[in-house]
């Protein structure tokens, strides 16, 4: 796969993903898109101010390896 950082996401559709804290409409969240053109590629940005502009891409292997270790780890049930 190409770098995924050299690639445009330009139309990507975020999702926005929220945990619990709601204090502000973009406390705890994060939001999550496919990379348009791109087989199993995700871009995850950062929705607080101080990381506004900040984001992680990954393909859908490394996103799927690190869900499941952080289920385990957190001992959580999907």
């Amino acid at each position: 796969m190409s770098n995924l950082y050299e690639m445009s996401i330009e139309g990507a559709r975020f999702q926005r993903q929220c945990g619990g804290n709601l204090e502000s409409e973009s406390e705890t969240c994060v939001n999550l898109a496919a990379i348009p053109g791109a087989a199993d590629a995700f871009v995850l940005r950062d929705t607080k101010p101080e990381g506004r502009g900040h984001e992680l891409r990954f393909d859908a292997t490394e996103l799927d390896a690190f869900a499941r270790a952080w289920v385990r780890s957190r001992e959580l049930a999907v």
